[in-house]
């Protein structure tokens, strides 16, 4: 099997750059917590979803990128956010932040419950054009991250790695945990064959994260 490179994202234009920008600068309000399929939102526009292992600094690459410092409220306690999260991304796109995953401290029918609710919207979601899949630059590729995956493999659901936390790893580590992360990707067809590093403290990463969103149609 031929495996896929999977290069940094490169630096976007800067016609990309100020799309994503302008996308960003303009409205982004909190929509609803969904708690079963049933009270998903229409699917009348082009959505992305984040999902990640909790306490991965989801709620803090979400705030980054939206310019906002408590959209999505983040915890020291894994697996506080217990819903699907949908936020209005100006007028024609969802920003969708899903439960963590891989928490040990909830109660097991609590995690089977929110397991079942976001394997339902991960495979059956079609406005769904792209999840990005945050990883610990710290501790690359886990257990736990090969399930979310191969269910996006199975959703047939484009799904981007997004290295998060990178200011707090040394770069002579940095190649290690990028080969670590290559390896476990190339087993995941539905991988998109770029990874992007990314601090939301230092502001690394998020201008190219804001035009891959803005240039998704």
């Amino acid at each position: 099997m031929t495996s896929l490179p999977f290069p940094l994202t490169p630096e976007p234009d800067a016609a990309s750059l100020e799309a994503g920008r302008k996308l960003f600068a303009g409205e982004v309000t909190f929509l609803k917590g969904v708690v079963a399929m049933n009270g998903l939102p229409p699917a009348d526009r082009l959505e992305v979803c984040f999902a990640g292992r909790s306490n991965v600094g989801k709620s803090s690459l979400i705030n980054a990128l939206t310019g906002r410092k408590a959209l999505a409220r983040t915890s020291n306690t894994p697996g506080r956010t217990q819903e699907i999260n949908y936020f209005c991304l100006g007028t024609d796109r969802y920003l969708v932040d899903v439960p963590g995953y891989g928490f040990a401290e909830a109660p097991v029918a609590v995690v089977a419950k929110w397991q079942a609710l976001l394997k339902a919207y991960l495979t059956g979601r079609q406005t769904l054009r792209r999840a990005f899949v945050l990883i610990d630059a710290r501790h690359g590729i886990k257990t736990v991250d090969h399930e979310i995956m191969s269910l996006l493999d199975t959703a047939a659901v484009t799904f981007q790695v997004v290295l998060t936390k990178a200011d707090k790893i040394k770069v002579s580590e940095q190649d290690r945990v990028l080969d670590q992360v290559r390896k476990a990707l190339a087993k995941h067809p539905a991988a998109f064959p770029e990874l992007l590093l990314t601090s939301s403290a230092k502001g690394d990463g998020i201008a190219t994260l804001r035009a891959l969103i803005a240039g998704l149609v």
